[in-house]
């Protein structure tokens, strides 16, 4: 059974697009359900995904279908006894990656979020996906809280940080410049 436990709806601050996403339990762990559809320097894009997410809140499986650029896009990610596969092809290259991070949503921002103390610092590596492509590497991130709604984030191999502002069911209510959720 399916339970929602929240919902969220950002719009894009730098591009014209929205993205609508749900958190639901699922089957002992949760499920990130989303539909992006922007514009980006490649054309429009109409992506819904799917990201499966055991009880620790890390990722085991993540799907992306969709249209990028007049391109068909048909993904899926596994993790599986820490090895990842990208539609059933071995990427030894995501060793030690916990998360997935999609480059065009917020949305993937929430596993390691949930992970976070309410005050203190969390590192991770994610299976960084970007369009177009495919494009799949290693994200190095740290997060720190020291109190309240306000997230520093910092990205290392892109050496990109800024202050997020997360609601209270853990999704990013605010990046900075990207995205902003609807009141």
């Amino acid at each position: 059974m399916t339970e929602t436990i929240a919902t969220t709806r950002w719009r894009a601050l730098d591009r014209d697009g929205e993205d609508k996403c749900r958190l639901a339990h699922h089957d002992g762990g949760y499920m990130l359900v989303g539909h992006a559809r922007f514009r980006d320097g490649a054309g429009w894009a109409a992506l819904d995904y799917v990201v499966r997410i055991n009880g620790d809140w890390q990722t085991c499986s993540a799907d992306v279908t969709g249209t990028h650029a007049g391109e068909e896009v048909a993904l899926k990610l596994t993790r599986e006894d820490g090895a990842w596969t990208l539609n059933g092809e071995a990427q030894p290259q995501l060793e030690g990656c916990e998360d997935v991070d999609f480059a065009f949503t917020p949305a993937t921002n929430l596993m390691p979020l949930r992970r976070l103390p309410d005050v203190g610092r969390l590192t991770t590596r994610a299976a960084w996906l970007r369009l177009p492509g495919p494009q799949v590497s290693p994200l190095d991130q740290s997060y720190t809280r020291e109190r309240g709604t306000l997230v520093s984030y910092h990205a290392e191999q892109s050496d990109f940080s800024t202050q997020l502002v997360i609601d209270p069911s853990g999704f990013v209510a605010t990046y900075p410049g990207l995205w902003e959720a609807d009141a």
